[in-house]
Order: C-alpha cells, then sequence, then structure tokens
C-alpha cells in the first residue's frame, strides 16, 4: 500500500544558488549534503520544507519548460510577503492562470533549471467544494 510520497528530486546545474533559492524562498532546513562523496547518480542536498523531503541533484538543467510543477501550500496573508522573495532572488514569475472566485490564488515561477513550482493559497477541499464536487471521502 502506498503510503504517501516519500521525496521529490530535482536535477540542477547549480547546487548551491538552488539551495539558496529554497532556503530563502521556502525556508527549506537542509538536512544533508553530499560534498565530494557521491552515493547516488551525483552530488546531492537533501532538504525538508514543511516535512516534505526534496532532493536536490546536480546534473544538466531540463532543456524546456512545461506546466509541469510541485505546488506548496501557503496562506492567504503570505501571498504579498512570498511574491517578494521570489522577486529578491530573480526567478521568473509566470502569469497566473484564469481561476473561478474561491479556488484561491496563485504564484508561478521558474527556477533557474526550468522546474514550475507554484504556492498556492487553496486547498483540495475548497476547490472540489467550488466545482460542485461531492465526494465521500475526506479531503
Amino acid at each position: 500500500m502506498i503510503e504517501g510520497i516519500s521525496h521529490i528530486t530535482l536535477v540542477v546545474s547549480d547546487l548551491q544558488r538552488s539551495a539558496a533559492m529554497l532556503e530563502a524562498v521556502f525556508a527549506a532546513v537542509e538536512v544533508y549534503d553530499s560534498g565530494d562523496e557521491q552515493f547516488s547518480l551525483s552530488r546531492e542536498k537533501f532538504f525538508l520544507i514543511c516535512g516534505v523531503w526534496l532532493v536536490l541533484m546536480e546534473g544538466e538543467p531540463l532543456p524546456t519548460r512545461t506546466y509541469n510543477h510541485i505546488a506548496f501550500k501557503i496562506s492567504e496573508a503570505e501571498f504579498e510577503n512570498y511574491a517578494q522573495r521570489i522577486s529578491e532572488y530573480d526567478l521568473e514569475m509566470k502569469a497566473p492562470r484564469t481561476r473561478v472566485a474561491g479556488e484561491g490564488r496563485s504564484i508561478y515561477f521558474y527556477d533557474y533549471d526550468n522546474h514550475l513550482f507554484e504556492l498556492h493559497t487553496g486547498t483540495l477541499a475548497e476547490r472540489l467544494e467550488r466545482y460542485g464536487v461531492k465526494t465521500s471521502q475526506s479531503v
């Protein structure tokens, strides 16, 4: 049985630069740095972001940008604070997609290696309610 997400790995061209961005934007806590040792495919750093294990692994960046993304939940009250943090790191913010009322707001931005992140104020339960979906599962 699947118990949850174990970790997320992103391949980045510059470990130090990407680590600094994760720490500043997401308040990520570095818990491991392989340094010159290589236990996996390349040098890597492990972080915790609100209990989520995120790995940065050194390598070739993504060749193109897509809408595939990782979304983190933020509060509405912190929305502008996060937008400011992102702009301070010269990260490209993508225009938000069209939304219906009650769906929450999002900040989309690309990191230095074409990964798309979203900071979203809504929840799954709120979105399903807005879309008129009735569910018997706890969301």
